[in-house]
């Protein structure tokens, strides 16, 4: 397996991400390892938080969570996924499955740091990834906080509306090119995108089309550090063709079989969906942050929250406004 590793001088100087690195060593399924990066912050004997994050971004995401997090007691691990942030970055599509990034997830947080009792907080892919673990392993979870994400089994397609709504929000926008070339992810052309798109440019995708607020050139800037160059965007690229929208992904047996699972999930689960997240109701005719909360028993009266003014990267939008938000759902929730 070829590996990229993004040079420290990236990451220097970046605004409000003055964290301190840890690294561990994982098997890289190819006979070699990979090194995976991930932050650990707050005290080491606090409730356990993991944050994953999920498709194009990395712990950077994080970084007006964390203190708050922290502060409130919290020991904090937010890791980068194999293929971004400071983690290693193989070269090839091919190194990249579904399988592979949880299992490389469930090694570092159970494996190599043996964590117990934690609060997930997940979005996006990070929930695609983090509710497989915890449907399989449920005894090291505490509780689930779900943010602007999804767990498909391959059973649903994308409603027509769902394509007459990106064209409406990018026509408003006017976005043409990113526009044009995002609509494009959500029909045939998406794929050979992603895949082919000379530029890809991560921070101007956060900027224009995951967030509410206005990001200035040192936050886009903070998304596309970990990308020296085209060579290292693997990761970024292989992520949308993993998602299992059809039955006869290799990945539904075990999402199925997971979903069952978590459908005998008691402990507590919390919705923290954004309300300018454009899937949901446009993308599978469902809202699906009440998918969860009637599917999931731990969901069963808690306290679900819509984001207002935030866009799919809810954390970037607000981020403080949420970590109290989980600071009291694990306050409320200690000992369930």
């Amino acid at each position: 397996m070829e590996i990229l590793r993004t040079p420290d001088e990236r990451f220097a100087g970046l605004p409000d991400y003055h964290f301190a690195p840890h690294y561990a060593q994982l098997d890289d399924f190819d006979g070699g390892t990979l090194r995976i990066h991930y932050l650990d912050e707050g005290p080491a004997d606090g409730d356990v938080v993991v944050l994953l994050h999920g498709e194009p971004s990395w712990s950077f995401l994080y970084r007006k969570m964390i203190p708050v997090l922290s502060a409130a007691g919290h020991r904090v691990i937010a890791p980068d996924l194999i293929g971004f942030g400071r983690s290693d970055k193989p070269t090839k599509l091919t190194d990249y499955t579904y399988q592979r990034h949880i299992d490389w997830i469930y090694y570092l947080l159970f494996v190599e740091l043996d964590l117990h009792d934690v609060t997930l907080f997940c979005q996006d892919w990070g929930g695609l990834i983090g509710l497989r673990i915890v449907a399989e392993h449920p005894e090291r979870f505490s509780r689930v906080v779900a943010a602007n994400t999804a767990f498909p089994t391959g059973d649903f397609g994308l409603r027509p509306s769902f394509f007459e709504f990106w064209r409406r929000i990018f026509q408003e926008r006017d976005q043409s090119m990113i526009g044009l070339l995002f609509f494009q992810t959500f029909n045939a052309q998406w794929l050979d995108w992603t895949l082919n798109d000379p530029e890809f440019n991560i921070g101007e995708l956060a900027r224009q089309l995951f967030t509410e607020s206005k990001l200035s050139d040192e936050i886009v800037a903070g998304y596309n550090a970990p990308y020296p160059d085209n060579r290292y965007k693997a990761g970024a690229r292989a992520f949308p063709q993993l998602i299992p929208m059809t039955p006869d992904d290799p990945a539904v047996p075990a999402n199925r079989a997971a979903w069952q699972a978590l459908q005998q999930f008691h402990k507590p689960f919390l919705t923290t969906f954004s309300n300018e997240n454009p899937s949901e109701s446009d993308l599978l005719g469902i809202n699906l942050d009440v998918l969860f909360q009637h599917a999931i028993p731990g969901a069963k009266g808690q306290p679900h929250v819509r984001i207002e003014r935030a866009g799919h990267f809810l954390q970037e939008d607000k981020g403080e406004e949420i970590a109290a938000i989980v600071n009291a759902f694990i306050k409320s929730t200690s000992g369930q």
